[in-house]
């Protein structure tokens, strides 16, 4: 006799239908600056009426956007407005939700740490598509500032979401532009490209990295 085949999970109960679910899973991804979407504070759970088919963002630091995902599978779901509305929530709730979920992620994943001479670059490349959003945690930019600022000013780059590079410099130009060459053709060449320049801790804060010339294409 054939075993029935294991029940599947209601489809009310998957992460797109209850929040429940997709409290668990979500997580904050970084998109390039200019990314369009809404912020959905202008929704109203009661009524779908004018919905827009646009994706859930944030303004993110240093101009970048912040959107959000579920993850799957070989495949995610990005989330948009209408999942508020599906999930009676706020974006708040989901931010907070997604980054709560992306600090236990980042507690357990690895750094690579590779030091040549006086220069020493600490990154972030799991390949689980968070790797980047990382950036987004205190903690991290506090970890990353504590490893690297005795040695200068700590530079920071996010190509694309599976990559986040870090370095410590100190009147090293040359080594500037070879990192901003690198995270250039990193990002041109990436299938989720994010930004393209160098960017620097400042007081635990992301801002644009202004300097040496050529750094930032």
């Amino acid at each position: 006799m054939e075993r029935d085949p294991a029940p599947r999970p209601a489809s009310s109960l998957a992460p797109e239908h209850e929040w429940s679910a997709a409290s668990r899973l979500l997580r904050p991804a970084l998109r390039p600056a200019g990314t369009v979407g809404v912020d959905g504070r202008n929704l109203h759970v009661s009524s779908r009426a004018g919905l827009p088919d646009k994706p859930l963002v944030l303004a993110g630091p240093a101009g970048l956007t912040i959107g959000y995902v579920i993850p799957g599978q070989g495949f995610e779901v990005l989330v948009g407005a209408e999942h508020l509305l599906v999930w009676g929530v706020g974006p708040d709730d989901v931010h907070a939700a997604a980054m709560a979920n992306l600090a236990v992620w980042s507690a357990g994943a690895p750094w690579v740490d590779e030091v040549n001479g006086p220069r020493r670059v600490v990154w972030s490349d799991s390949g689980d598509g968070t790797d980047a959003a990382r950036i987004l945690l205190p903690e991290v930019r506090a970890q990353l500032a504590a490893a690297l600022g005795g040695i200068g000013r700590v530079l920071i780059g996010v190509p694309e979401r599976d990559l986040l590079i870090a370095t410590g410099l100190a009147g090293d130009d040359e080594f500037a532009a070879m990192l901003a060459a690198y995270i250039s053709d990193r990002s041109h060449s990436a299938d989720h490209p994010i930004d393209p320049g160098l960017f620097e801790l400042v007081d635990g804060e992301l801002v644009l990295f202004g300097g040496p010339p050529g750094a930032r294409q």
